[in-house]
């Protein structure tokens, strides 16, 4: 029998100490599994050692290396840091938090010098059994996708990513109204410009462009992504290899794409990408990305865990920032972070932190044999209290309202997971 705990976002930009109350109550917990991962998001890298980039995942987020030390004292002994957040800092900034990761006793993967480095499995042993540890990402700047070797060339640095196509269908008539207002723009002169010339193909009758988007020719008016063939072939050659080399097989996505009404919605891309990597011969997925719950579902005996969510949030505890990230909220480089994050945040009002849905996650704890779930038990947590100090402020507690297991179950019903939840706190899935 081997046994996994996980967790979704861990947002970190200032130490965790060792005697806040989370710890008493989550590390028992935690250490349960064998294998015990968690999604590093952010960049490690001390004052001054990395320029800020022109864009960033959203905040620009970093804190010192030491962060890892906290982690490892929750319990931890896996990550990941292949988000949307890797290039916050430039390369300087990913090759300094994956140098860091590397010198720290930690399992990762996602993140790596070239693509087969950033592709491959990387391995965790046990005394129940050795895991391999696979993470992709699909929500991220074309920048960061690490680049293949030739013979000549070093591979570029950067990130095991599933390039998605958005693909865009309208019917004939909006065919037809799309190239016409395309010619009345003028928008894409150059591009037709180029195609004369040969460098892009000439456009089929059942196709259209406005700028950078593409329409083809479709039954009725719809969005979806389809991800890159290439790189699910990629994964499954990893997969491929990690089964001879463990005995279970993780696989971590992190995904912030949206194509359902709400956040909370599986988005279709995601569901195929995750029954993909089962069918090829995953035994886990763990995912995160859009900062809340998703729901939880079991296929073939195997557990997808759609997304877990912000398991450390502290967007709030930025010390400094680039130049860019003041000018983009129309302020001025010399202004305080105060200011930056009360302007942004329309006075503390929106966002992430003053997004209840946004606080709350669980910590799954699983158990299997042979490779198949047997028993899966979740803890509520939240990070955000009343009675919180600032030095608490988005870190992890066992959760004192299950409203969030109401929300959590009612998700994951379709996907046939009932959860009940149990004297101690703790919730029993049953499937």
């Amino acid at each position: 029998m081997m046994k996994f705990t996980a967790a979704g976002d861990a947002i970190i930009q200032r130490r965790i100490q060792e005697g806040y109350v989370g710890f008493s109550e989550l590390t028992p917990f935690i250490n349960q599994g064998d294998a015990r991962f968690f999604n590093l998001e952010t960049t490690l890298n001390y004052e001054g050692e990395c320029y800020g980039n022109q864009f960033s995942g959203g905040t620009y987020i970093r804190t010192n290396p030491e962060a890892l030390i906290d982690m490892r004292r929750l319990g931890f002994n896996m990550l990941t840091f292949n988000n949307n957040h890797i290039m916050d800092f430039g390369f300087d900034g990913m090759m300094k938090t994956l140098d860091y990761v590397e010198k720290s006793d930690f399992v990762h993967a996602g993140v790596g010098r070239n693509l087969a480095a950033a592709s491959a499995p990387r391995y965790l042993d046990t005394v129940n059994g050795r895991v391999a540890l696979i993470s992709v990402n699909t929500s991220f700047e074309p920048c960061c996708m690490a680049g293949r070797q030739s013979e000549r060339v070093p591979g570029r640095p950067g990130i095991n990513g599933i390039r998605m196509t958005e693909k865009l269908e309208v019917t004939r008539e909006e065919l037809a109204f799309l190239r016409g207002l395309g010619d009345r723009l003028g928008i894409n002169i150059d591009r037709d410009i180029f195609r004369k010339e040969g460098y892009y193909p000439p456009l089929a009758d059942t196709e259209a462009e406005l700028g950078k988007l593409k329409f083809i020719l479709g039954e009725k008016t719809k969005r979806s992504f389809v991800p890159n063939e290439e790189d699910m072939q990629r994964i499954a050659t990893a997969i491929f290899e990690a089964k001879l080399q463990s005995d279970y097989v993780m696989v971590s996505v992190h995904a912030h794409d949206i194509d359902g009404q709400t956040k909370e919605d599986i988005p279709h891309f995601l569901k195929e990408i995750c029954h993909r990597c089962i069918d090829m011969g995953a035994d886990a997925i763990v995912g995160h990305g859009p900062h809340l719950l998703q729901p939880v579902e079991v296929y073939n005996d195997k557990p997808i865990f759609y997304s877990l969510g912000d398991f450390i949030l502290q967007l709030y505890s930025i010390e400094f920032a680039p130049a860019e990230f003041f000018e983009k909220n129309g302020l001025d480089a010399n202004d305080t972070v105060h200011e930056l994050l009360k302007k942004r945040s329309q006075n503390f009002t929106v966002g992430l932190m003053a997004d209840r849905k946004m606080m709350e996650t669980v910590i799954p704890y699983w158990e299997t044999k042979d490779g198949n779930l047997t028993s899966l038990r979740l803890m509520p947590v939240e990070l955000m209290r009343a009675d919180c100090t600032k030095s608490d402020e988005g870190l992890p507690r066992k959760a004192r309202d299950y409203e969030l297991v109401e929300r959590l179950a009612a998700m994951s019903a379709p996907c046939g997971v009932r959860m009940t939840v149990e004297n101690d706190g703790t919730v029993t899935c049953k499937w």
